[in-house]
């Protein structure tokens, strides 16, 4: 799949945010936000956790930009995996607190263990398969809404796009191909998070947190 922002943008946002520019800050909320929340809320289908976790993420993102790494993709990939690990890692939590609510309290049953698992990995599956939806190239996008959400065929789908049957099931093919992966894809590793922003939704940008090496900044 291609970068999703320019890598050169990609290189100075990180420089930017590096320096603690709060301005850097606001400019990718601008961006990335929705991303975020609409991904949360993809894993967890609630509302005031999605904003929770749209918090954690610009604040991690504000005092660890030195982890990312423009040679492993774009910021916005970088942006979407953080948000990914957090929402299930709280929706594995959500469930544990919920089963321990209504009595719970024994082992849970290798049963009980897999539909745990099965739900986190759904939902998990569903929000990359959003993400690499929205992050496809224009083309592959509409051949993709055509031929699954308005249910054309191959010869409809060409006549909507104007272009051949040929490049219409091209289209197809290699969106299809992209799909594929978000149910091929690898838990994301351990995502330290640092205090959230203040405010009902997304920092604009965060307070400081606690000091750390190159870190703790206060705006």
């Amino acid at each position: 799949m291609a970068h999703d922002a320019p890598p050169r943008w990609d290189r100075r946002m990180q420089q930017r945010l590096a320096r603690g520019e709060a301005a850097a800050l606001g400019e990718l909320y601008d961006r990335f936000a929705s991303l975020v929340h609409s991904l949360a809320y993809r894993v967890l289908e609630d509302e005031r956790a999605a904003d929770r976790i749209t918090r954690e993420v610009f604040a991690y993102v504000w005092e660890h930009p030195d982890s990312y790494d423009p040679k492993q993709g774009s910021l916005r990939s970088w942006v979407a995996g953080i948000t990914r690990h957090q929402a299930v890692q709280r929706l594995r939590q959500t469930e544990s607190d919920s089963a321990r609510d209504h009595g719970e309290d024994g082992p849970a049953t290798a049963e009980s263990e897999r539909a745990l698992e099965r739900k986190i990995h759904e939902a998990s599956t569903a929000a990359r398969a959003d993400y690499i939806v929205t992050s496809m190239p224009t083309p592959l996008r509409e051949a993709l809404e055509l031929a699954y959400f308005q249910r054309r065929d191959y010869r409809q789908t060409a006549a909507d796009l104007g272009v051949t049957e040929d490049e219409a099931r091209r289209r197809l093919r290699l969106g299809l191909q992209l799909l594929s992966t978000a149910h091929n894809h690898q838990a994301l590793p351990a995502v330290p998070m640092r205090r959230a922003a203040r405010g009902p939704h997304a920092p604009r940008p965060p307070h400081s947190a606690p000091p750390g090496p190159g870190h703790g900044r206060s705006l």
